[in-house]
């Protein structure tokens, strides 16, 4: 156990009109979780001045740990860089927009209190426009609990707690942030979720747009990839060069059947005859067998890196919770 129970993170980029009644909102909920606590405020490479105004206003209030990116790196880079330099054993994360509620902390901290590793918050009666936004967010969050098999409302809720044993087995690339639940399962980790308060922007501008729907997409076939085959990659390129080699194998099969037992034995249709005789059919056989040899090959491959990955860096393929002597 460390000696900070708490650590908030803060990702912030161009919020400079929020700044002060940002650093006034946390510290003022913090305070009463009634624990030791840190609050680090990631700026990540803000050009509005946010920066100056962060030190400014850091200076009235304690705990406070202020780290500034040399650009702007995304939000995902931000939360990594918390989590790396964060002490607590219960680590919060929510947005600088303040649409999150600071004073919702407290209770994610009690419910993980209850022996969960990650609270998620639900933003139930979400504060934002239906079409660019909310509507989004609710195909995302059903494809992602589909596919993950994590059921979660809200995966695009920033508002989140993770037992520190959560977020040092994680590292982050790309978009990964809001699939933190998602990876947590992987390793045996409780998920649950709480509704949390959700304010409209009163100042400052949004960051996202429908524009991110790409990345989500992508970053979630990636997790899937990492949850389901991480450690076994050949199951899943082996199964797509399966699918298509054997089809192609029983095609080809089928044509030199067909045109062998027409043309010596005059076994057969003039149809099945025409179609042996068709380049459309012989290459397509070929082209299955082809992509079939390349899947296997691809997922060979793989098993040699994932082989090459764990044994260099001496990485286990498990997660251990507990040992008792």
């Amino acid at each position: 156990m460390s000696e900070i129970n708490l650590s908030v993170i803060v990702p912030l980029y161009n919020e400079i009109e929020n700044v002060p009644n940002l650093c006034k909102a946390i510290d003022a909920a913090v305070s009463k979780v009634g624990c030791s606590y840190e609050i680090l405020i990631i700026d990540d490479g803000s050009s509005d001045g946010s920066w100056e105004k962060l030190k400014e206003c850091a200076k009235q209030y304690k705990c406070f740990r202020l780290i500034r990116f040399r650009r702007n790196f995304g939000q995902t880079a931000a939360m990594s860089a918390g989590f790396r330099e964060s002490k607590g054993d219960i680590v919060v994360t929510l947005d600088a927009d303040l649409q999150n509620d600071p004073s919702d902390i407290k209770m994610l901290v009690d419910k993980m209190h209850e022996g969960y590793d990650v609270v998620s918050g639900w933003r139930k009666n979400r504060k934002d426009t239906f079409i660019n936004r909310k509507l989004p967010s609710m195909l995302a969050n059903g494809m992602i609990s589909w596919i993950t098999g994590v059921h979660l409302h809200d995966y695009g809720c920033t508002l989140k707690a993770y037992s520190r044993e959560v977020v040092q087995n994680i590292d982050l690339y790309g978009e990964m942030h809001r699939f933190i639940p998602a990876l947590a399962s992987w390793g045996g980790g409780r998920t649950t979720e709480v509704v949390v308060n959700h304010h409209p922007r009163l100042l400052g501008k949004s960051k996202y747009g429908i524009g991110r729907v790409t990345k989500v997409i992508l970053d979630l076939i990636t997790v899937k990839f990492l949850l389901s085959y991480s450690t076994k990659p050949i199951q899943i390129f082996g199964k797509i060069g399966m699918y298509c080699g054997i089809p192609g194998l029983l095609l080809f099969l089928f044509i030199f059947m067909a045109h062998f037992l027409w043309k010596f034995f005059d076994i057969g249709s003039e149809s099945l005859a025409l179609m042996a005789k068709s380049p459309f059919w012989l290459i397509s056989s070929f082209m299955l067998i082809f992509f079939g040899i390349q899947f296997i090959s691809i997922g060979v491959l793989a098993e040699l890196q994932t082989r090459t990955y764990h044994e260099a860096q001496n990485k286990p393929i498990y997660v251990i919770k507990e040992v008792v002597d």
